[in-house]
């Protein structure tokens, strides 16, 4: 039978999890706005998520300090409550790009020309595959995929530094491009920011499985 202690574990694991699946839904979501025709941009389904994901970050904040104040964990246990704390505010900041995604996508007129010409879509597709290898990881708790992440973390911050360089291009002959440009390269580095929190999750999980603090940069090569 599980101890009272080890079911506040599942408990803060299972919390987690849902978290992560709230954010990786707002991804779709704001990528799903992004793609389509401005007047689908109406982003309130992903208002209404972003505050349970507030929610649930405090949530596991308090039950994290609970346990630190209470039960005194240790080895993997309290790597993984440490763990916890900073997962949750990596998530919590993917919710928050994800809403600034969705405002600048109201922004973008002539997105549909630019979103094909540098192959953005194919950039999102992606951002949502690390989501939900990140949550997947952290669900697993395994290390070995971390990897994994970080180099399709490495692959999207290329294809953006691409499509970013494509764009400012497009802006210099084409000014009529400039606004529509200017907001699509700040979604870009929202899409990069995403990603790399991800791959900041990647390394809690790894911290807490291996007990060694890595940096993505060392295993993407």
């Amino acid at each position: 039978m599980a101890t009272h202690f080890e079911m506040e574990l599942d408990n803060l694991k299972n919390i987690i999890k849902k978290i992560g699946k709230l954010a990786e839904g707002q991804v779709s979501e704001a990528v799903k706005i992004l793609l389509q025709e401005p007047e689908a941009a109406e982003g309130k389904v992903i208002k209404k998520t972003e505050s349970k994901i507030d929610k649930l970050d405090v949530k596991i904040d308090e039950i994290c300090q609970s346990i630190f104040a209470l039960k005194q964990p240790v080895a993997t246990d309290l790597r993984f409550i440490m763990s916890a704390m900073q997962i949750s505010n990596e998530i919590e900041r993917i919710g928050d790009l994800s809403i600034s995604i969705v405002k600048k996508a109201k922004n973008i007129k002539e997105k549909h020309d630019l979103i094909e010409k540098f192959d953005i879509a194919d950039i999102t597709r992606q951002v949502e595959l690390v989501t939900i290898k990140t949550n997947k990881c952290f669900a697993d708790q395994d290390g070995k995929a971390s990897g994994e992440i970080f180099v399709l973390n490495k692959e999207i911050r290329n294809q953006c530094e691409d499509a970013i360089h494509g764009i400012i291009n497009e802006m210099k002959v084409n000014s009529k491009a400039v606004v529509s440009g200017t907001n699509l390269v700040i979604v870009l580095k929202h899409l990069e920011r995403i990603s790399e929190h991800c791959t900041n999750i990647a390394e809690y999980v790894y911290f807490t499985v291996n007990a060694k603090i890595i940096k993505h940069e060392k295993l993407e090569n």
